[in-house]
């Protein structure tokens, strides 16, 4: 066997084998089941996990954009017409949210933690100085206690109507963006917490939130199943609220949307418990996106979310009392906000019923400005981008007893949104890249293997090719020589003369025999000389 065969022998064997054992891996999802598998158990709420200390301190940085609805007619809208509003900025903070006294739980299976939040003022992001800037909106204050008031008799809400108007106070109020955030001194609410201490006399949208947290959590590390990664398991002691009026309303669902588990699919729903909104909320996928270099799945929640219980029946537990709904697109949360006729939604009504658009000018709903999404690696369930934008507005009706409010019509009314934005940063990008590279490549090593396979089957034919074609080459050879060699011996060879008659003798020397007959001879001429 000579060394070209051995070559050819020897990659037909390695290119087999490496066909077999490749295609065998890719059919049977080894390397990839071994990835997941290690995934799984890299990625939980441990000490060692890598994720532990990104989960603690979150790296990248969180916006809060506070946007302000300017109340340009309230005297007309007292007046019985349609209010006008003006979008005022955003006025942007720096939020800082680091997890304090993290505890683990039951062997290592839950874990308790805080999560106070601190806002630090973003003047480059920002359209205006918060401390400078005034607004007029709705006296929140005000409203409020016309509400609580609605079912005491019409006596009683006279003269507490005349003892406010006495105070100066109205249902508008015109204040800076830092006193309606923050907090100041209500006139109303001092007179009230000299009767009832416990009502605070400060009222401001965000007061008392400047490092505070909003309830204690426990959490799943996601050591025993990944699909409970960082989901909560009880929140201020609760394993569920007994705010709303059904069970499933009740429930606490999901994480606090700053991590998921692992391995998301496309199909799959995605919960989040809102604290803030007062319950759980569902997102499901949007789009395949691209953040940094990294792909994501875009998630957000559908619009059955905020749907009217006419058309989704599963939101009837969030009407409370029982049967005291509203439309598509809002939710009231009274019952988590001290009574309070607030009422939560997307920005400028997003998704919601259009009376609610129309009943106030100056709204203009679109998706790229108030949707909320996530933007989530599915590998590895990192969030890459996220945006969550949320509106506060306020119930104002005709109330009997105060004047003011005979000829308003009922409009759920805007007062302010927020648009909380994160976005990875550039050194966790880097390094998300490089672990997703890392996981491409391991668990795609079975099709790099087949891809060899197949490289040296190509090879192989080739030098099988060449192989024929030496051999085809070679006999050609062999034949050109044997007809050079026949063509070179006919040139030297003589015919010997064919006759009945014997030569003359007389040239012959005597002792030649004499030649007796016909007979075809063929000899070298050098031979009949001899």
């Amino acid at each position: 066997m000579t060394r070209r065969s051995c070559c050819i022998y020897a990659t037909g064997i390695v290119c087999a084998h490496l066909l077999i054992v490749g295609i065998a891996l890719v059919v049977a999802q080894v390397f990839q089941t071994m990835i997941h598998s290690r995934l799984k158990k890299e990625i939980t709420l441990t000490e060692k996990s890598q994720v532990f200390e990104s989960w603690k301190n979150p790296p990248p940085p969180v916006y809060m954009e506070y946007y302000f609805f300017n109340v340009t007619n309230p005297e007309e809208f007292l007046a019985g017409k349609k209010a006008s509003v003006q979008q005022i900025g955003p006025y942007t903070y720096r939020e800082y949210r680091p997890r304090e006294n993290v505890t683990f739980l039951e062997n290592g299976t839950k874990i308790y933690a805080l999560n106070p939040k601190s806002f630090v003022f973003v003047p480059e992001k920002s359209a205006g100085d918060p401390e400078v800037d005034v607004i007029t909106t709705v006296n929140i204050p005000y409203v409020a206690v016309m509400s609580e008031l609605n079912s005491y008799n019409f006596f009683l809400r006279s003269m507490v109507s005349v003892y406010v108007s006495s105070l100066g106070v109205d249902i508008f109020m015109t204040r800076t963006v830092h006193e309606i955030l923050w907090g100041f001194k209500d006139p109303l609410l001092s007179k009230i917490h000299k009767m009832k201490p416990d009502v605070d006399e400060y009222f401001g949208l965000m007061w008392k939130k400047n490092g505070t947290h909003e309830g204690e959590f426990v959490f799943h590390t996601g050591e025993q199943n990944y699909l409970d990664y960082g989901k909560i398991d009880t929140w201020n002691g609760l394993s569920k609220m007994s705010w709303w009026s059904s069970n499933q309303s009740n429930m606490i669902n999901g994480t606090d949307g700053a991590v998921f588990h692992p391995l998301i699919d496309r199909n799959e729903l995605l919960y989040i418990f809102a604290a803030d909104l007062c319950r759980s909320i569902h997102l499901a996928y949007v789009k395949d996106v691209e953040v940094k270099g990294i792909q994501a799945y875009r998630f957000a929640p559908p619009n059955d979310v905020l749907m009217s219980p006419d058309e989704n029946p599963t939101n009837a537990g969030f009407c409370v009392p029982a049967g005291d709904c509203l439309g598509t697109g809002v939710l009231k949360v009274s019952v988590c906000r001290e009574g309070a006729p607030i009422v939560v939604s997307f920005p400028h009504f997003y998704q919601a019923d259009p009376a609610y658009i129309n009943a106030v000018d100056g709204l203009n709903p679109n998706k790229e400005e108030h949707e909320t999404y996530l933007d989530l690696q599915p590998t590895t369930g990192v969030p890459i981008r996220a945006c969550k934008r949320a509106q506060l507005n306020i119930i104002l009706k005709r109330v009997p007893g105060f004047p003011k409010t005979r000829f308003i019509n009922e409009t759920i009314f805007p007062i302010m949104f927020v648009n909380e934005t994160a976005t990875i940063d550039d050194d966790s990008a880097s390094q998300m890249r490089t672990l997703l590279l890392i996981v491409t490549l391991a668990s795609n090593f079975p099709l790099l293997i087949v891809g060899l396979g197949i490289i040296l089957l190509l090879v192989l034919v080739v030098l099988f090719c060449r192989n024929r074609q030496k051999k085809n080459e070679v006999k050609r050879i062999d034949f050109t020589e044997a007809f050079h060699s026949f063509t070179t011996a006919k040139d030297d060879t003589a015919y010997t003369q064919v006759s009945d008659k014997p030569d003359d003798s007389s040239d012959k020397p005597a002792s030649q025999p004499t030649k007796n007959g016909s007979y075809i001879a063929m000899s070298p001429v050098e031979a009949q000389k001899c």
